[in-house]
Order: C-alpha cells, then structure tokens, then sequence
C-alpha cells in the first residue's frame, strides 16, 4: 500500500475545531529550515513562511517511518496524537492523521476516497453467491489439518508452520485447488475466484492472525478464558486483537474537499496517511488501550468494515477455528521458554515468529 503524491506545494493549515488534549493546532513537521520564497515542497520542510499556524521555531513532529518505528512505533504514535494531531510528514508525502475519531472518519466519510476496505459498503455489494456454510467447513478442515502437523514436534513456529498456510490453504480449499498446489495459485486467480478484489487479503490476514495467536499465547489468563470459549468471546478476542495490533497499520486516503479534522483543515486534493495503529490505541478512545482484552466494554477496529466480505468472514473463521484446532491437537500448547511474541514492520506489522512447545 504505498502512499499517493502530495500537492506540489503544501497549503496553509487553516484555524478549524479546537485541538483537544492541550495539542498544538496545525503545527507541521519541519526538516529543514524554511527558505526564502515561500512554501517548501514535499521533499523539504513543510509548511509556509506565514499563516495563522505558521511555525514560530523548529518545531519538528515525529514521523511513523523515523528510524526505530518498525520495532516500537507506539511511543512514536503517542507524541502524534498528543501533540500534532495534524501534521506534514515529507517522507510519507502526504499529512497524516492519529486520533481515532480523525483516521475513523476518514475511512468512511465521502470527503475522502476510498481505498478497498474489506467490509466497506462498496466491497460488500461486490460479493454474491457465496456459501458461508462451505466457507466454515472448510475453515475448520484447513486449520485442524494444520494443528495435527506440528503437533508432534518438540518445537515449531506458529507463523511458519500454521499463519502462514491457514487462509491461503482455506481459500484453496474453497476454490477446489489441490493442497500441493495452494500457494502457487491461490495467491493469484484462484483467489480473485471466491473473493475478488479481497484476494490480495491472504496476506494480511495472515498478520492478523500471527498477532491473535500471540496476544493469547502470551497471557495464561487468556489461554485459559479462550480454550474452550463460546464462538461469540472469540469474535470479541479476534476484534480486540485487530484493535491493538491491526494488520495495516498506515492506510492511504486522499480529500475529495476540504476536511475539518482535530488541528485544523485539511486542503482539497491532499494525500493523507491514516495512522490505523495509532487510532487503536488512543485513549481517547480506549480505556487502557495498551492492554488486551477482550472483555472490554469500549470496542472498536478499524481493519475492516461493517458490512459482509469473503476475506473478512474468512479471517474471523479462521481466528476462531485456529484457537480450537491448536488446542484440540496441542492441549498443553504454550509460548516456548524465555519467548515473547515481537512485532515489527511499518505499513504492515506483525509478529514474525511465534515459537511454541505444542506439549507444553
């Protein structure tokens, strides 16, 4: 997903609703001291000489792509969101937003366009005919199937040896192609058959579920409350889940007009980063919002939207069913000693080892 090019010159920040949070009204990031002559495309600093929020020093905001955000980009976040709620990030090319309330409306005002969401009312008018009965048989087969492989081994790696195979083997499995054939073809038109342009989904799913699975694994309390839970906690646990770890954590909109937002409005015609790892962890928002848990009365993910998707069905059933199948197969499965699930990446983020003792 790569951001779209910014205007040639970056316009005002014009005064719009009052920041909240004691944050600086349309305050830009700044890399370079302004030059004589007026605005600074998006390769130098950003921002005019002049204006209602011009800067009056070097003000500098953070940027999500700042070295060191791939391992711990939430310090990076935080400074955003309390701080530059509406900023000009020059490598991004495009302003970004961090505030739940900014990067929600974003991903669904009309003022915005809008990228392919899954779930999103444009996506679930595309898809008809789809068997959620075939789509949940074969879901549970692919994933038990999964779990009696490693589940002999002394040691394996749930995002190798079970992430990575589960949503291209079940869409393989929905579509007819043979299991040795799966991850040649579904990745291309075997996909676009049962999902469409959800198709390119397969990858970020698995992310999701690489997360899921850790942020269970890495609490006893939740192995425990998740073992044997009802199809409606573990939906609560998979939401929760997409929350504080989705996916997608930077997503790429473009104005249509000119959008309020916290810290003032953004100009016709801007490319605007949305920060969506940043958004699930506002607390604003969210009451404790480092924590996971899925029994939070405050929910909210903004990874897929609302309405009916292949790709978003399949991720959910997957979620669900790799819970069931690791613990049926591996009843004392846990994180091996002295491991802790690490996320990394920039636009897409997750876990990429989960290194597990399948006897315990």
């Amino acid at each position: 997903m790569a951001p779209g090019a910014a205007s040639a010159a970056i316009p005002t920040v014009t005064s719009g609703a009052a920041p909240a949070r004691g944050s600086t009204a349309g305050r830009v990031r700044t890399v370079a001291e302004p030059t004589a002559g007026g605005p600074v495309g998006p390769a130098g600093s950003a921002g005019p000489a002049d204006g209602p929020f011009a800067p009056t020093g070097r003000t500098v905001a953070p940027s999500p792509l700042d070295p060191g955000a791939t391992r711990d980009p939430h310090a990076i976040h935080r400074t955003l969101r309390e701080e530059f709620p509406l900023t000009y990030d020059p490598l991004l090319r495009a302003w970004v937003l961090s505030r739940y309330a900014d990067v929600a409306t974003a991903l669904t005002d009309t003022r915005f366009t809008h990228g392919h969401r899954p779930g999103d009312p444009p996506c679930s008018r595309a898809h008809v005919d789809v068997d959620m009965a075939e789509l949940r048989s074969v879901t549970e087969r692919t994933a038990y199937v999964l779990a009696r492989r490693i589940a002999e081994r002394p040691q394996a790696d749930l995002v190798a040896d079970f992430c990575h195979w589960l949503p291209a083997g079940t869409v393989a499995a929905a579509v007819g192609v043979p299991y040795r054939d799966m991850m040649r073809l579904v990745r291309g038109r075997a996909a676009g058959a049962l999902a469409g342009e959800c198709g390119g989904q397969i990858a970020v799913r698995e992310k999701a579920l690489a997360s899921f699975l850790g942020n269970i694994l890495a609490d006893p309390d939740q192995v425990a409350a998740l073992r044997d839970a009802p199809t409606a906690l573990v939906a609560r646990a998979w939401a929760e889940s997409l929350r504080r770890d989705p996916p997608v954590q930077i997503a790429v909109r473009r104005t249509r007009s000119e959008v309020r937002v916290s810290g003032g409005i953004i100009p016709a015609g801007a490319s605007v980063a949305l920060l969506v790892g940043s958004a699930g962890r506002d607390p604003e928002r969210f009451r404790d919002p480092d924590r996971f848990d899925p029994f939070r009365d405050d929910p909210g993910q903004l990874t897929y939207g609302s309405g009916f998707c292949p790709a978003v069905l399949l991720a959910g059933l997957e979620a669900e069913y790799a819970l069931r199948a690791l613990f049926s197969a591996m009843p004392r499965l846990r994180l091996a000693d002295g491991f802790r699930p690490d996320a990394t990446g920039l636009i897409t983020r997750a876990p990429r080892s989960l290194i597990v003792r399948p006897g315990g």
